[in-house]
């Protein structure tokens, strides 16, 4: 069966067994995403009121969650690094999920400062493990289409993003406190180590899955990926977080407060949905797809911060199609324009690029939404129409490859 990748080179015919093997590996690791999802988003969620119920303050709070995502942004840099020069990517991968175990041991956090440190250990298994599973992603993805593959794999992870806070919820309305949630969150932990365990008996060197499919695409230097990533950072500032649309939501009396987390659980479905469609298309028609998430996120602020519970709902799908789009085509357009032995840091350096300029552009939203609507629409809107033509620019300087081979 041919390949789909017509925008790489060269196209050839893989064996059924080749991409059956790549399948089962690709839905193995998306059952582990699952059950790392149901785990960290189930805490997520009521992290702000656990460290407040142990004494904590809303400044401890707001330092918790900040400091935890500096640092695991700060970790992908050095592990992506670490990552391609010990080539353990296996290792590192297993060290990153391990570290999840914090959240469960949450419950028996007796003070603010102990829950304060399980949250940024989680948060640092986080940074670890994410540049080195992107890399082993990349490989196990090409026999099926890299786009197609990270598409399931994003699918499946929004599975786990949905049900974690449901199975929470739940656990508290039976329970009445929070730590009866946290020692649930127990089991998932239990199948999503088995589950990787199995992923690595499958594949113990992923590289070979690539290297086997012939997929060569062009392997570009890292300055022929400066536009790319200046792309991806002018988007994400102007892309708002999901807690701020939230709070609009909510303080503005738009949307009912019980129905608010419903509001979140059909941006991840919309999300689920859209990363696939957006994956196969990436794969038959290369990076022109991605043209599309500047162009919906234009539109989201004025749905996202308008004053009617009609427009809300549109808010929501377009908010998910847009996190669908990008978690998929962005991440397989790094493995797909880097050489095997640079993977690991170029995720680092794309995630980090990623998560910073989408915290300093939330910094820039939650100041202007205090002073007003107008310039929080405003800031939004023309971050993604300057975004727009660099990505025209960035797509021309990657599919031409100028810049030289990366070794």
């Amino acid at each position: 069966m041919a390949q789909e990748h017509s925008f790489m080179e060269p196209v050839i015919s893989l064996s059924g067994g080749s991409r059956r093997k790549a399948y089962a590996i690709i839905l193995l690791f998306g059952i582990v995403s699952l059950f790392g999802d149901m785990i960290y988003e189930g805490a997520r969620g009521v992290a702000g009121p656990y460290i407040y119920l142990l004494g904590g303050s809303a400044f401890v709070v707001a330092f918790v969650a900040g400091f935890g995502e500096f640092v695991g942004y700060g970790l992908r840099l050095v592990s992506g690094y670490v990552a391609d020069s010990t080539r353990h990517y296996w290792a590192l991968t297993f060290m990153g999920y391990g570290m999840l175990i914090a959240v469960p041991f949450l419950a028996l956090a007796g003070s603010w400062e102990i829950a304060a440190v399980l949250y940024i250990i989680e948060r640092m298994g986080k940074g670890i493990r994410a540049p080195a599973k992107d890399a082993i992603l990349s490989n196990v993805t090409a026999p099926v289409g890299r786009g197609w593959g990270f598409a399931i794999h994003e699918a499946m992870d929004q599975v786990g993003a949905i049900a974690g806070p449901l199975i929470f919820s739940a656990a508290f309305l039976v329970q009445g406190d929070y730590r009866g949630g946290f020692v649930l969150l127990l089991i998932p932990f239990v199948l999503m180590m088995a589950a990787l365990f199995i992923t690595r008996m499958k594949a113990p060197v992923p590289e070979e899955m690539e290297v086997a499919s012939g997929i060569s695409g062009k392997k570009l230097s890292t300055r022929a990926l400066v536009p790319y990533g200046v792309f991806t950072a002018l988007t994400m500032a102007g892309f708002a977080v999901f807690p701020l649309i939230a709070f609009h939501y909510s303080s503005a009396g738009i949307v009912p407060y019980e129905q608010i987390p419903l509001f979140y659980a059909i941006a991840m479905g919309a999300d689920a949905v859209v990363a696939l469609i957006a994956g196969r298309l990436y794969d038959r028609h290369g990076l022109i797809i991605l043209g599309a998430a500047p162009v919906i996120s234009l539109v989201i602020p004025f749905f996202a911060f308008a004053g009617s519970y009609s427009s809300a709902l549109p808010a929501a799908l377009l908010w998910g199609s847009v996190m669908g789009i990008q978690e998929t085509i962005l991440r397989a357009a790094v493995a797909d324009y880097t050489a095997v032995s640079k993977r690991g840091l170029a995720y680092g350096i794309f995630n980090t690029v990623y998560g910073a300029s989408w915290f300093g552009g939330s910094l820039i939203l939650g100041w202007a939404y205090g002073v007003s609507i107008t310039l929080v629409i405003g800031f939004m809107a023309v971050m993604q129409c300057i975004a727009l033509p660099v990505f025209f620019y960035a797509r021309s300087v990657m599919e031409k490859g100028e810049g030289g081979v990366a070794v």
